[in-house]
């Protein structure tokens, strides 16, 4: 069988990682290892100044104490992975969107980009949910049916990316009777909004603790008429776009060095 290793930014008792382990178990041998606590928006960072240890949950599956994804996929290539690397890589389900420039803040993100740098196809996937303290009775079954038909597609016909590009899919939240199917999407134009909150301790120091932006956004010029993340799952479609990790602008270099001159 193919083998598939997980991760997430959630942390290891996530009800979306063990969603998506369930989802694709009958299609090949996974392996999880994830951080030990949520790591949401920790973006692509690795932790150079402390030790890692990975705790074992249950054969093939491990946390990593205090690790954040790109840890947990860089160690286990290293150390768990020595002779033969995993057919493919899938982060999440994480429990939220990840669409726009929201992809550069993603641990979930990360550890799909992590991946890829190491030459395995990989992709992210996050279920958009508008409450998440309401999440004990969802069933992520259209993220289910979603990745496993993806990734069933990827076994039999190849992963339809080059070198360091990666899948970003993000899954509405709906019935999977209601979806209209799968779009292929540019990133959208996140709109950000001041979310710092002050409030006091009860000692009477102030503090700041950052809030969640409302899911607002612009659609893109170009290309012409296709649609955003942002806006296929408005629209009730699965979200699946391409990422690439070269962020050169190309269409600048020409003006860049006639300004430079």
């Amino acid at each position: 069988m193919k083998t598939i290793l997980l991760t997430n930014d959630d942390g290891y008792d996530s009800k979306g990682l063990l969603a998506l382990k369930e989802a694709l178990c009958e299609i090949a041998n996974i392996c999880i290892v994830a951080p030990s606590t949520e790591k949401s928006a920790c973006g692509h960072g690795l932790s150079l100044t402390k030790p890692l240890r990975f705790v074992k949950i249950q054969e093939d599956f491990y946390k990593l104490d205090d690790g954040t994804p790109a840890d947990c996929i860089y160690l286990a290539l290293n150390t768990l992975y020595k002779d033969k690397h995993p057919d493919l890589i899938v982060s999440g389900i994480n429990l939220g969107s990840n669409m726009g420039e929201d992809i550069t803040y993603s641990g979930t993100v990360a550890g799909a980009m992590e991946g890829v740098i190491h030459g395995i196809p990989s992709v992210a996937i996050s279920q958009v949910i508008k409450d998440k303290s309401n999440i004990d009775g969802f069933d992520f079954a259209l993220a289910k049916q979603s990745i496993f038909e993806i990734v069933s597609k990827i076994f039999e016909g190849g992963f339809p990316l080059e070198d360091r590009k990666f899948l970003n899919i993000n899954i509405p939240q709906i019935l999977p009777s209601e979806s209209k199917g799968y779009q292929i999407t540019q990133k959208g134009y996140r709109i950000y909004s001041n979310q710092a909150h002050f409030n006091t301790n009860p000692r009477g120091q102030g503090y700041y603790w950052l809030g969640l932006h409302p899911l607002a956004w612009n659609e893109r010029k170009k290309p012409t008429g296709m649609l955003s993340d942002f806006g296929a799952v408005s629209k009730g479609y699965v979200s699946i776009t391409p990422i690439t990790l070269d962020m050169t602008s190309y269409e600048d270099i020409n003006s860049l060095s006639l300004w430079l001159k």
